[in-house]
C-alpha cells in the first residue's frame, strides 16, 4: 500500500451534504464536491490487510485495495482501468449502492471502515471529466443475435458485456425511457439521470441497439423474438409489489411507492408538466422503512408536505453492531439518510391496523398499533392503538418477484420456490436459449448484485453461443440447478 500507516494518521471522512434550507428546493444530487487532497488521503487509509474481505462483500468482487492504493499514488487512469474490470457502471454504484464492502472492511473490526464508496465515485466521476470513458467497439462481430429485455442495471450490463464480444444486441423497455428503475424509482436528488444517458450513449457507440416503448405481449411478439435471436436474456426486475390488505386499503389516496415515484421523476425529467399524486400541503405517511421509503420521504419533502411519517414494523435498529451481527456481515445499524436528515419522523415497531376514510372515500387518517415478536409473527400490543392524520398514503413494502405476465407464462419457464425465474448455474431458464439475470431470477436486492447478475449471464450466453467465452463471471449464489 502507498500508505500503510494511513488508518493510524487519518480519521474517516466523507463529503458534507448541501445544506438542508438549500438543497430541499431543488432536486440536485445532494453532496458537497469532495477536495481531492483529502480523497487522497481516504484512499490511503486503506489497510495492507493481507485478506481484503472488502472484495468478497462486494457482489462484483471490485478490486477495492488495489484501485486505492492507485489513487493514493494519483494514477487515476490506472485506478479506473482496474475499477471497470468488475463494474460496467460504478457511477450507479457509487452513489446508490449501501457498500456491503464497507461492512465487511477489515478496517471496521475496531474502527471506521475505508470510504470505499466514495472512492470508487470519484474515480468515475474525474474519468467521465477527463474524457477517459471511451466506447469499446468489438473489432470483430460474431454474427449472433441477442435480445436483452429490460433495461436496469443488470439488463444493461449483460447487454454491454455482449455487444463488447461482438454480438448484436438489442434491448428492449416498456418504458418511454431507457434505464428501469434506475430512471424512475430513483429520485434525482439521490441520481441525476444525466448519469444513465451518457451511458447509454456510450453503448450505442459500441453498437448496443435500444428501443422503448416495446412491451411483450402488447406490441412486441415473444414467438418473434425467439425466432429472430440466437439468445434471450430476462432482466425484466421484480416489479410484482407488496400491497398491504387491510380494511380500507381501497379508500383514495393510498398509492404503491413506484405509483408515486415515477411521475416525480418525469417531471424532473420534462415529459410532464405537474404529476397527478403530489404531496404537497398533505399529511403523508410511508410504510416501509427501507430505501424506497426514504426515497418516497425525500420527494414528498421536496413537494411541500405538510408533515411526514415513515412506519417500519421491526424495531429500531441499534447504533452499533449487535452481538449476533458481527464482523464482516453486513451490519444492521441505525442509519440516517439525506432525506431522513430532511425531516420528517420515523415510528418503529407499528403496524398498520386499518385505514379511515372520509365521507368522499379519501384516505384521512389510519389506526396503528405497536407490535411484538411472538413465536416468528408480529402480534399488537393491546392498549397501543392510536390514529394517525394521513391524506396521502406511500406503501414502499418491497416486491415479491417478477409481474407473472401471459407472455412469460407461454414462454413456458418455470419458477422457483420464492416465484423467481428457476435458471441453472450458466443463467439460463428452463427454456433452451433462455436467460435470466437480475432481480426476475434472484428477488429483490441491491444494484450491485444486478449489475454482477448482468454480467456472469452475459458470460452464460457468451458460452452457450460460442461454446467457450473469456468474459468474466461474477460468482453470484442465487443460481441454481434445475436438474
Amino acid at each position: 500500500m502507498g500508505e500503510p500507516t494511513g488508518f493510524l494518521k487519518w480519521d474517516r471522512q466523507t463529503p458534507k451534504r448541501r445544506r438542508i434550507p438549500v438543497r430541499v428546493q431543488d432536486w440536485k444530487e445532494v453532496y458537497e464536491p469532495f477536495a481531492i487532497d483529502e480523497l487522497t488521503r481516504q484512499a490511503g487509509r486503506c489497510m495492507d490487510c493481507g485478506i481484503p474481505f472488502c472484495n468478497n462483500g462486494c457482489p462484483l468482487g471490485n478490486l477495492i485495495p488495489d484501485w486505492n492504493d492507485l489513487v493514493y499514488r494519483g494514477n487515476w487512469q490506472d485506478a479506473v482501468e482496474r475499477l471497470h474490470a468488475t463494474n460496467n457502471f460504478p457511477e450507479f454504484t457509487g452513489r446508490l449502492c449501501p457498500a456491503p464492502c464497507e461492512s465487511a472492511c477489515v478496517l471496521g473490526i475496531n474502527s471506521d471502515a475505508v470510504t470505499i464508496k466514495q472512492v470508487e465515485v470519484e474515480i468515475i466521476d474525474r474519468a467521465w471529466r477527463e474524457g477517459w470513458v471511451t466506447p469499446q467497439v468489438p473489432s470483430q462481430k460474431t454474427g449472433k443475435r441477442v435480445v436483452v429485455i429490460g433495461s436496469g442495471p443488470a439488463g444493461l450490463a449483460a447487454a454491454q458485456q455482449l455487444t463488447r464480444v461482438g454480438h448484436d444486441v438489442l434491448v428492449l423497455e416498456r418504458a418511454d425511457r431507457i434505464g428501469g428503475l434506475l430512471r424512475y424509482g430513483i429520485p434525482e436528488f439521490k441520481m441525476e439521470k444525466s448519469n444513465i444517458e451518457r451511458r447509454v450513449k456510450q453503448m450505442t457507440v459500441e453498437g448496443t441497439i435500444f428501443r422503448t416503448n416495446a412491451t411483450v405481449g402488447e406490441n412486441v411478439d415473444i414467438d418473434v423474438l425467439l425466432a429472430s435471436h440466437d439468445a434471450v436474456v430476462l432482466a425484466c426486475g421484480a416489479t410484482n409489489w407488496r400491497d398491504l390488505n387491510v380494511q380500507g386499503r381501497e379508500l383514495n389516496g393510498i398509492h404503491q411507492a413506484m405509483e408515486y415515484l415515477p411521475p416525480a421523476n418525469k417531471v424532473q425529467q420534462g415529459d410532464i408538466a405537474e404529476t397527478n399524486i403530489s404531496a404537497a400541503g398533505k399529511h403523508v405517511v410511508i410504510i416501509g422503512g427501507g430505501d424506497t421509503g426514504a426515497d418516497c420521504l425525500g420527494t414528498a419533502i421536496r413537494q411541500g408536505a405538510a408533515s411526514i411519517t415513515q412506519l417500519e414494523i421491526l424495531p429500531q435498529p441499534p447504533v452499533a453492531r449487535a452481538e449476533n451481527n458481527p464482523w464482516p456481515q453486513w451490519s444492521f445499524v441505525f442509519r440516517t439518510s439525506s432525506a431522513h436528515e430532511e425531516g420528517g419522523e420515523r415510528l418503529y415497531a407499528v403496524s398498520t391496523e386499518k385505514f379511515v376514510g372520509d365521507e368522499s372515500g379519501n384516505v384521512c387518517g389510519m389506526i396503528i398499533s405497536d407490535v411484538k415478536s411472538e413465536n416468528g409473527t408480529f402480534v399488537s400490543i393491546d392498549g397501543t392503538q392510536r390514529e394517525l392524520q394521513a391524506d396521502l398514503v406511500l406503501l414502499a413494502l418491497g416486491f415479491v418477484g417478477p409481474e407473472k405476465s401471459s407472455w412469460l407464462e407461454n414462454l413456458g419457464v418455470k419458477f422457483d420456490e420464492r416465484g423467481n425465474v428457476a435458471r441453472n448455474d450458466e443463467y439460463m431458464s428452463s427454456v433452451r436459449g433462455v436467460f435470466v439475470a437480475g432481480d426476475m431470477g434472484r428477488g429483490q436486492s441491491l444494484i450491485v448484485w444486478a449489475i454482477a447478475e448482468g454480467r456472469a449471464a452475459a458470460s452464460g450466453v457468451d458460452k452457450y453461443l460460442m461454446g467457450e467465452t473469456d468474459l468474466p463471471a461474477p460468482v453470484v449464489s442465487s443460481a441454481k440447478s434445475l436438474n
